[in-house]
């Protein structure tokens, strides 16, 4: 006579568990939108690199004595037209940044035709997930970064 089985092999538990673990791994991304927190976390990352890239650029402006309505500063070989010492606009800037342009780009944003650096891989790209970074209006007044993330997908 033969026994019947009372439960599962050890073997078909694996398998399940193996299974649900493939399901897992390519489901779970499609439900938590992880994309779209990096890249606003990317974007975050980009304003801080603008604004320590732009203080290393006063500095050396500084000490070149280009701190006048115009200026212009070599770094790294490249000319960078600075004004007030701090970067004259978001394409001076960029020659600085060590930006990979495959995931942020400078180019026109928002809704008027200001230059800005933004997320390539974002759906809605440079209207919503961009830095803006306005130079400096005068010696005592700074550049302001004002960063855009709304609709980072």
């Amino acid at each position: 006579m033969r026994r019947q089985q009372a439960g599962f092999t050890l073997i078909e538990l694996v398998v399940v568990i193996v299974i649900l673990g493939i399901l897992a791994a390519t489901a779970l991304p499609k439900f938590i939108n992880l994309g779209g927190d990096a890249r606003i976390s990317v974007m975050q990352a980009v304003g801080g690199s603008m604004r320590s890239a732009n203080s290393m650029l006063y500095a050396k402006a500084v000490t070149a004595a280009q701190t006048g309505a115009t200026g212009s500063v070599t770094v790294n070989g490249s000319a960078v037209a600075t004004v007030y010492g701090f970067a004259k606009d978001t394409t001076e800037l960029a020659k600085i940044l060590d930006l990979d342009s495959k995931i942020v780009a400078a180019g026109t944003c928002g809704a008027g035709a200001e230059l800005c650096i933004y997320h390539s891989g974002a759906a809605t790209g440079a209207t919503t997930c961009y830095v803006k970074y306005v130079a400096a209006a005068g010696s005592s007044t700074p550049p302001t970064y004002t960063s855009t993330v709304t609709n980072c997908d």
